[in-house]
């Protein structure tokens, strides 16, 4: 399995604090049938700055301890950015790292809303052969409340990437509902992880994918899999308009 989302760097954020958290992880990933992961700190959120050289050379140097330690995983680099006004900026400056160099960059949204400014910010990376890739929409409050939201960032050329414990339910009934309502409408074309630790932030990619195939069938899990294959190697993913075939009923009636 490929993760495309994992913070699994060394002392570059809230993820792994060090490299032995670091090889833990890996050790962990590898049990659950992870061979390919693409680490993603959190570029600048206002705790952590990892800027594009940084993260290439920690990868580089992660992959140099997991082949000491005989761990089959291999680390592809990669940032978590969370949308602001200089994005387009910084990425021309060269301080932006999509996934694997490739087109895609994976790109958060405020926990609580979206921002005025996000659909002219997905329009200019676009413009900048960049396809943004949302982060964990269903634990977003405002698209939790407004679908549409994300359907319309989709229908004009974005994707996004549902977590793998908001599938297996880990956090809570009303995030693993939304989530398989967003599958089931064609508005999620990744799961990844989104590990933190081996204990309150673990893979659960395993787990996910069984979720995924026994409310949706096989055909899901293959797409969800090849789509992760895709993204890495840079290959164009054909994502089709997101159609309602399941009913987005209110999470916040009592």
């Amino acid at each position: 399995m490929i993760d495309i989302h994992c913070h699994i760097l060394p002392g570059a954020d809230d993820g792994a604090s060090s490299m032995l958290d670091s090889l833990e992880m890996a050790r962990a990933a590898a049990l659950e049938g992870i061979t390919r992961i693409v680490a993603t700190p959190h570029h600048r959120n206002g705790r952590y700055d990892n800027e594009k050289e940084t993260v290439v050379n920690s990868t580089r140097m992660l992959n140099g301890r997991l082949r000491e330690e005989s761990i089959p995983v291999t680390i592809y680099p990669g940032q978590e950015v969370r949308i602001y006004g200089d994005l387009v900026n910084d990425l021309k400056n060269g301080d932006i790292l999509p996934v694997n160099h490739t087109e895609y960059l994976l790109v958060e949204l405020p926990h609580h809303h979206v921002p005025q400014y996000t659909s002219k910010l997905f329009y200019d990376l676009q413009l900048q052969g960049i396809t943004p890739v949302i982060v964990h929409p269903e634990r977003n409050i405002e698209i939790l409340k407004k679908p549409d939201i994300l359907s319309e960032f989709i229908n004009r050329g974005a994707l996004s990437q549902i977590t793998a414990a908001s599938l297996t339910g880990e956090f809570g009934r009303k995030i693993k509902k939304r989530s398989l309502d967003l599958i089931s409408n064609g508005m999620a074309h990744f799961i990844a992880s989104d590990a933190h630790n081996v204990s309150s932030r673990g893979f659960a990619l395993s787990h996910a994918y069984n979720v995924l195939n026994k409310e949706f069938g096989t055909p899901y899990v293959f797409f969800f899999k090849e789509n992760a294959e895709l993204m890495l190697s840079g290959q164009t993913i054909a994502a089709t308009p997101p159609q309602r075939k399941r009913t987005f009923r209110s999470l916040f009636k009592s």
